[in-house]
């Protein structure tokens, strides 16, 4: 099998995948390839194919760059979202949906992606497939989210639409630093994501859905009400209830994911909310609290694929 991971070249995931892979019998050989967003192309001809193609280069600095097209790929791993402007994230997504549209497994599918990395359209999506979420407003203005601060009991969490790991961040429980906070946001044109704080029971969960499996863990923060494990957070193995597994797997069929992290937080009064879905998952943190090679597992259900 031959995959391509769209992706750092140097990163801890493509060594965790190539190396994963290197352990595999050999009747599951497996090469991993590093390929680069930014070098994304779509060649449109009249020929006897109906689709368009995608194409783009190697990552690898140590090789000559090589033109790849993405159909020559048993499947694709999209394992970063690099920053750009509107029109190079619109154009990658469309050049995702290009090699999708000619038969190229993309994982997670193009579409999937466009929903998760939009905070507040995943959450919309869940809702309305029954899922409970915060109670979130989204807005362009310091008025509009002045009112939010102000329907939400003055105490609020404020996020960027697009962002993960917990950066960007902020608790907001004073009128003038939300006046502050919207104002400065709303001259940076940004949309203003607001969330109401819900009071959880000291810990998150983050339940990881690989097709039909789930691997779950408890992350707890003594030193920070975020307790994400790239902001000082510990992962601990966790044994999710059969509502939080049903939610994990309701929100990967909503948002039409094969590899999504679910984010769900147990308040103190007894709910399971979710918090986010992301689509480019990290599982270094899970593997290492469940002893599990999370990255052989993934390359052998690829396998279990085709």
């Amino acid at each position: 099998m031959r995959v391509g991971v769209l992706g750092s070249p140097t990163g801890w995931y493509m060594r965790d995948l190539q190396r994963a892979a290197q352990a595999l019998p050999a009747h599951r050989a497996t090469s991993i390839d590093s390929l680069s967003f930014a070098k994304l192309s779509v060649w449109s001809q009249q020929t006897q194919t109906p689709h368009a193609n995608s194409w783009t280069q190697s990552t690898d600095e140590s090789t000559k760059p090589e033109s790849t097209k993405l159909s020559d790929y048993d499947a694709v791993l999209v394992r970063t979202m690099p920053l750009g402007s509107i029109e190079q994230i619109v154009f990658r997504m469309n050049a995702l949906h290009v090699a999708q549209s000619a038969g190229v497994q993309v994982l997670n599918p193009p579409r999937c992606l466009e929903i998760a990395i939009d905070k507040w359209l995943t959450l919309d999506i869940a809702r309305q497939s029954g899922i409970e979420t915060p109670r979130t407003i989204c807005c362009q203005t310091r008025e509009d989210a002045l009112l939010a601060f102000e329907m939400l009991g003055r105490d609020c969490i404020v996020k960027p639409i697009f962002g993960g790991e917990g950066r960007g961040i902020v608790r907001v429980t004073d009128a003038d630093m939300a006046w502050r906070v919207f104002s400065t946001l709303e001259q940076l044109q940004s949309v203003i994501y607001i969330q109401e704080f819900l009071e959880s029971q000291g810990y998150d969960l983050r339940l990881l859905v690989v097709g039909d499996e789930l691997f779950c863990v408890r992350r707890e923060n003594h030193g920070d009400w975020r307790s994400n494990v790239a902001r000082g957070g510990q992962a601990v193995p966790h044994e999710p209830t059969f509502e939080q597994i049903s939610i994990a797997f309701r929100a990967c069929k909503a948002i039409q994911g094969w590899m999504i992290g679910v984010d769900i937080l147990p308040t103190k009064d007894g709910r399971n909310v979710l918090l986010e879905v992301n689509a480019v998952p990290g599982w270094r943190a899970t593997a290492a609290a469940l002893n599990v090679d999370m990255a052989q597992l993934v390359l052998n259900r690829l396998h279990d694929r085709f």
